[in-house]
């Protein structure tokens, strides 16, 4: 065998791994009679073992050696039940032997590899602490359904157009799905590592991940419950928008990136606008110093998930069929309805007909924004209908200016100046 660079990398690599994964064990190894046997030195040993074994006798070799590293283990395992050892170290050497192959033709893959796997062995505690006792049942759960959506359900949804009119891309519909349960989820996360103390801004802007018309509701309750926190619920209603923008545009860039390319422009327009409006009555909050309990409440809605995909669904079937028997007006007929209830699904069903070729990007951006503007009319309403006089003279403002932003910017998009 000729000793090349790409030998002496492997093998390098190889100890490399073995040193880094032993260090760590040889630390937690304990002390006196309950010592674990396994530490720096046998995890170098078998890294090393794992690479020669593939570099004289291939993939077959490793696997008699692995089989062999995991009867000694399980000799060692059935020696010990009495201390419950856990088979944590023997996996890790397992793998450790995997690695020092893999090393051989993959460097930097099996060195990122053992890196995790360093991190994971390292964070022992921080793991059982948080399982145990950071992380609640409800939380579990929701990861759980999250998970299955996207790593079991997804793979299965078909990837082409279907039903009436040709309309219809599961796939496409799953994984906006799927991101609007991320995107709750990521808002929960943000309310709870952050906690209570900075104040009502951040609340409306996480909790504007969930619905941004239900925390403008939420937020004129407030305020006409309790006037000190008008500034700090004025601040978290028109950031609330802040996050529509944000979903419209992981959505759209999800769903066709020529549609986001399009609308890239007003969205920036209403996404500062709302920023900067929201900032005023931010720095008004925090002058007032307010603290209170937030409820958390889950992490995401799996049946709000699911009513967004049948929402999306209808919506595409209407926005296909007004297509095609008014033309180009019927999309933009339909996206206004549906932004009524949310201007999401509309979104994602104009992109989606732009997928499909049915209308070009810059068509598309009409029927989305009048879907933005009908959406802004109901948030709009429930200001009315859920504040007193002074949160509504301070939100509705808010929110007029960013749907004129965002029209503003569709104007320079389209080039009318």
């Amino acid at each position: 065998m000729l000793l090349t660079d790409e030998t002496i990398l492997g093998y390098g690599t190889a100890l490399g791994i073995g040193l880094l994964i032993g260090t760590e064990r040889e630390r937690h190894k304990g002390m006196g009679a309950s010592r674990a046997p396994s530490g720096i030195r046998t995890f170098a040993t078998v890294s090393l073992l794992g690479a020669v074994s593939l570099t004289l006798g291939g993939s077959m070799l490793l696997a008699v050696m692995a089989l062999a590293i995991a009867g000694l283990s399980a000799m060692a395992y059935s020696r010990n039940q009495e201390q419950d050892p856990g088979l944590t170290t023997d996996a890790a050497l397992l793998l450790t032997l995997l690695l020092g192959g893999l090393a051989i033709r993959e460097p930097a893959m099996s060195s990122a590899l053992a890196v995790i796997l360093t991190i994971l062995l390292n964070a022992r505690t921080y793991l059982h602490r948080f399982v145990s006792t950071v992380l609640s049942e409800a939380e579990l759960n929701d990861t759980l359904i999250l998970a299955a959506a996207a790593l079991v359900l997804l793979p299965l949804a078909p990837n082409h157009y279907i039903g009436p009119f040709n309309a219809l891309n599961l796939r496409t519909i799953w994984i906006i799905a799927i991101l609007i349960m991320a995107i709750s989820t990521t808002g929960y996360i943000s309310l709870r590592v952050m906690g209570p103390r900075i104040g009502l801004p951040i609340t409306g802007l996480t909790s504007g991940f969930v619905s941004s018309a239900a925390t403008i509701s939420s937020m004129g309750a407030r305020a006409a419950l309790d006037p000190k926190l008008l500034a700090g619920a004025v601040a978290g209603a028109v950031l609330s928008t802040v996050a529509t923008v944000i979903q419209m545009t992981l959505i759209l860039e999800a769903t066709n990136q020529s549609t986001f390319l399009a609308l890239w422009l007003p969205l920036a327009f209403a996404g500062v606008t709302a920023m900067v409006y929201g900032a005023v009555f931010t720095r008004r909050a925090l002058r007032e110093n307010v603290l209170e309990t937030v409820d958390l409440g889950r992490p995401f809605s799996l049946k709000t998930a699911l009513v967004f995909a049948v929402t999306v669904s209808t919506v595409m079937l209407l926005s296909a069929a007004l297509e095609q028997y008014l033309g180009k007006e019927g999309v933009i007929a339909a996206a206004a309805v549906a932004g009524f209830a949310d201007t999401h699904s509309a979104a994602v069903a104009v992109a989606s007909l732009v997928a499909a070729g049915k209308i070009n990007a810059n068509e598309a951006v009409l029927p989305i924004l009048a879907g933005l503007t009908t959406n802004t009319i109901t948030k709009i309403t429930l200001a009315l209908l859920s504040g007193d006089r002074r949160f509504i003279m301070a939100v509705i403002p808010g929110l007029i200016l960013v749907i004129l932003a965002a029209w503003m910017g569709a104007v320079f998009s389209l080039g009318y100046f």
